[in-house]
C-alpha cells in the first residue's frame, strides 16, 4: 500500500490501533464518521519543539495555532504541556476561557478583529494582541482609553518572502491581506503609533510566511529579515524587542509524495539563524516564539469511516463511498489536499486495486482520495484516513444537513469523548418557524 506503515500502529489482532486502542472498538463505541486523536503524539511533538529551544539555550514559547483544531479538551491538553495558544476569533478565545486556559499564555491574531473581540481580549487581559493593521490600532487605542486598561501588543509584518507552497497558503509575501508591509514603511509607521501610546506595551514582531512548507531556507531568510528589522529599529530609535515570533507552517507528511524533515528541525534552523544574526548586529537576544498548528495536531489525527456503496466504471475507475466526506474534511475539495488511507480491520492486507474514495455529500467534487491502493473492500469495512488532525474538524460543516462527527481523544489505550456527535435536533436548534404571510 502507498501508506507509510511505519507511521501507524497495528495491534495483536491485526487491526489499526490509535493511542493503544483498537480502531474497531472505537467505532463500535462511538460510530462513524469519527475523528480520533492520539494524545501521546500531540504531547511528543510539543516536547520535541521545547527541547530544541532548551538545547539552544534561548527563551521561548511554543504557541499552538488553535485554528488547526480547537475545543475545550484540546486547550486543556496543551496547557498540561506548558505551551501557549494563539487564537484568531472571539469563538476560539471564548473556548480557551471556558477551558480555564491561562490568559497570559494567549496570543490573539486576525486581520479584522471586531470591537467585541478586542474588548473580550482586553477584559480578560490576554498575553498579547498581535496587531494586523492601522484600523485595529485605532480600535484598540479607543478601547484601552475607555476601559483605562493596558495590554501587550506585537506587530505582524509581511517580510516579502514567498513560501513554496499552495497559493492560498502563502501569507508572508508583500501582496497579502495580513500584516504591515516592511518594504513600504508601513511597519515603521505602526511601530511609532504603538510606542506613542502608553497603554500599549510593544513586545516585538511577528511574521508567518505560509503553511505546509518543506524548505528550511524560507524560514531562515524570514528570521534573518525580522532580526535585521529589529536591528534597524534598535539603532534608529532605541527600541529593543523582547520577542520575535516566527509563526509556523512546518510541513508534515500526508502521502508518500511528501518528504518533510522533522518539524523541530525547522525550529532548530530558525533559532540558529536568529542567534547568528543577533550576534552579528550586537543586539540583545529576544525570546523566540513559534506557532505550530498542523505539525502538532495533523499527524495525531485519524478520520474513521464506514464503507458503503461501490460504483465500477468499466475501463475507467472504481468508486468506494464512505459515510463522511467534505462535511468533515473539506480540504481535498477546497485545495486538492492529498491523504492516504488504510483498511482499519487489516492495514497489512495486500493491495488488490486502486480506487477513488468518495464522500456521501451531494457534490461531484466530494472526493476524499483520488487514487487509493486498497485491499478488496466490502460494505461495513472501516476505512481510516491518516494525518487528518489539522483543519479537518476545524473546517467541518453541516452541508446537506449532516451532523458533524464526534471527536475522541485516546491515550494509553483509554478513550474519552472530546466533542459529542451532533444530532438531528442539534441541526435545527437555531431554526425559527416561518411566520410571514
Amino acid at each position: 500500500m502507498s501508506s507509510d506503515m511505519s507511521q501507524i500502529q497495528i495491534n495483536q489482532a491485526g487491526h489499526l490501533a490509535i493511542g493503544g486502542a483498537d480502531a474497531l472498538d472505537l467505532v463500535k463505541k462511538y460510530q462513524t464518521p469519527l475523528v480520533v486523536y492520539d494524545v501521546k503524539a500531540i504531547r511528543d511533538q510539543i516536547h520535541h519543539f521545547q527541547k530544541v529551544f532548551q538545547d539552544n539555550g534561548v527563551d521561548y514559547a511554543v504557541s499552538y495555532a488553535s485554528k488547526a483544531f480547537a475545543c475545550i479538551a484540546m486547550f486543556q491538553l496543551i496547557n498540561q504541556e506548558d505551551a501557549h495558544i494563539d487564537v484568531v476569533s472571539g469563538g476560539e478565545l471564548y473556548t480557551a476561557i471556558q477551558a480555564g486556559f491561562p490568559m497570559d499564555h494567549v496570543s490573539f491574531h486576525g486581520n479584522d478583529k471586531s470591537v467585541e473581540e478586542l474588548e473580550m481580549a482586553v477584559d480578560h487581559q490576554i498575553g498579547v494582541i498581535i496587531l494586523d493593521n492601522f484600523h485595529e490600532i485605532d480600535l484598540l487605542k479607543q478601547i484601552l482609553d475607555e476601559k483605562d486598561a493596558h495590554i501587550n501588543v506585537m506587530l505582524r509584518v509581511t517580510p516579502g518572502i514567498s513560501a513554496h507552497t499552495h497559493e492560498y497558503d502563502q501569507t508572508g509575501q508583500v501582496d497579502s491581506k495580513f500584516g504591515f508591509d516592511l518594504q513600504s514603511g508601513q511597519a515603521r509607521k505602526a511601530l511609532n503609533l504603538v510606542l506613542a501610546d502608553p497603554r500599549m506595551t510593544m513586545l516585538g514582531i511577528h511574521a508567518h510566511i505560509g503553511s505546509q512548507i518543506f524548505e528550511v531556507k524560507g524560514f531562515e531568510m524570514a528570521a534573518t529579515k525580522l532580526i535585521d528589522t529589529l536591528g534597524d529599529w534598535h539603532k534608529d530609535i532605541g527600541y529593543t524587542a523582547k520577542v520575535v515570533n516566527v509563526g509556523g507552517g512546518f510541513g508534515i507528511r500526508y502521502t508518500e509524495e511528501d518528504d518533510p524533515i522533522a518539524p523541530e528541525m525547522f525550529v532548530d534552523a530558525i533559532v540558529k539563524a536568529i542567534k547568528k544574526r543577533v550576534g552579528e548586529l550586537d543586539m540583545p537576544m529576544p525570546a523566540v516564539w513559534i506557532e505550530p498548528g498542523r505539525s502538532i495536531a495533523g499527524p495525531a489525527g485519524y478520520n474513521l469511516y464506514t464503507v458503503g456503496s461501490r460504483k465500477d466504471v468499466p475501463g475507467i475507475r472504481s468508486y468506494v463511498t464512505v459515510d463522511g466526506g467534505m462535511g468533515d474534511n473539506i480540504r481535498p475539495a477546497l485545495y486538492q489536499a492529498k491523504y492516504d488511507a488504510v483498511l482499519a480491520n487489516d492495514p497489512k492486507a495486500p493491495v488488490k486495486e486502486t480506487v477513488r474514495v468518495a464522500g456521501k455529500y451531494c457534490e461531484s467534487g466530494d472526493i476524499l482520495i483520488q487514487k487509493q491502493p486498497l485491499p478488496a473492500t466490502k460494505p461495513g469495512d472501516v476505512l481510516a484516513m491518516l494525518a487528518t488532525g489539522a483543519y479537518g474538524y476545524a473546517m467541518a460543516s453541516n452541508y446537506n444537513r449532516n451532523p458533524r462527527p464526534a471527536v475522541v481523544f485516546v491515550e494509553n489505550g483509554k478513550d474519552q469523548l472530546a466533542i459529542k456527535r451532533e444530532s438531528y435536533e442539534d441541526l435545527i436548534h437555531l431554526d425559527e418557524p416561518f411566520t410571514l404571510k
